[in-house]
């Protein structure tokens, strides 16, 4: 099991929380800062802001790209980084992944040569908070992408959604924030947050290639929007269903379309969008008998 250190503190990944296997740490030292400003009375208060820090990621001896990240699992980030960008290959012999906390690097080595210079020279900026750059083609590696036909049943759905959002987190402790989740069945196993939802979703790649974790029956919940990378990255990680409870983009439905994938926005009580997918669902839960979810106390602004 993959060691993360943070803040000179070695991390669990184990932890009581609705038995997630990792979930979130909002009182973690140096993930929140508090300021001291005045609101709308012209009151002064005093409220915790979230940290964002830089973490440049190396393959080998090449710098592949540096990051904005709240600090957390530097070393799932920069796994799944690599696998979601095609830089790490099905299979590959990682023969280290050290992460320096002073200079804020992590190097991920491998027994293979490594050189994408060329396929970084070709970069494409995402839409979404904390901007994604995704190398290359953004389509390259999907064309031989088979997402499994498992079942997705919508009881599973209803109690993933009310299970998550009743979860402690970063973003309720302090906003500005993504999260994602991964799934099976109706259980949350592993909860990330951080300031751009690619990065929590690339720290679930990197903790499912750390516990070579099989995707083929999980389900990616996010916090965030369904957009063209969010579908590419679950699609490339073999989950066959991505569920959020946002919206979606028009790019994200066509390649989700495409490639078999599951894909259902819109996820707040009672209520949900399938866009994709749709053959892969059971309704084995009655909406009439769901309680519309209540209006939430949380922070705003960063779904």
């Amino acid at each position: 099991m993959l060691n993360c250190r943070f803040g000179g503190m070695q991390l669990s990944v184990k932890t009581d929380t609705d038995a997630y296997l990792i979930a979130p740490q909002p009182g973690l030292p140096r993930l929140t800062r508090a300021v001291t400003g005045r609101d709308q009375t012209g009151a002064e208060t005093t409220i915790n802001v979230v940290e964002e820090r830089p973490l440049t990621i190396y393959l080998n001896a090449q710098e592949i790209v540096t990051a904005m990240t709240i600090g957390d699992y530097p070393e799932y980030l920069a796994l799944g980084f690599l696998r979601n960008q095609g830089m790490l290959r099905d299979g590959e012999d990682i023969t280290g992944v050290d992460y320096d906390e002073e200079l804020e690097v992590v190097v991920v080595r491998t027994a293979r040569k490594t050189d994408y210079e060329d396929k970084m020279r070709k970069k494409t900026r995402t839409s979404g908070c904390a901007v994604g750059t995704v190398f290359g083609d953004m389509m390259e590696g999907l064309e031989g992408v088979s997402l499994p036909t498992t079942p997705l049943r919508t009881s599973w759905l209803y109690d993933l959604s009310a299970q998550i959002n009743r979860t402690p987190s970063l973003y309720l402790e302090a906003g500005a924030i993504h999260g994602t989740v991964l799934c099976q069945g109706n259980r949350p196993l592993v909860y990330m947050e951080d300031v751009g939802r690619h990065n929590a979703v690339d720290k679930i790649a990197g903790w499912m290639l750390s516990e070579k974790v099989s995707a083929e029956d999980k389900i990616l919940y996010t916090t965030g929007r369904l957009t063209s990378e969010m579908v590419i990255k679950t699609a490339m990680m073999g989950i066959p269903a991505l569920v959020s409870r946002s919206g979606f983009t028009a790019w994200g439905v066509e390649i989700a379309q495409q490639v078999g994938l599951t894909l259902i926005g819109r996820m707040k009580g009672k209520r949900f969008m399938c866009l994709a997918g749709e053959d892969r669902l059971i309704r084995d839960a009655d909406p009439d008998g769901i309680a519309d979810e209540p209006k939430r106390s949380g922070r705003k602004g960063s779904a």
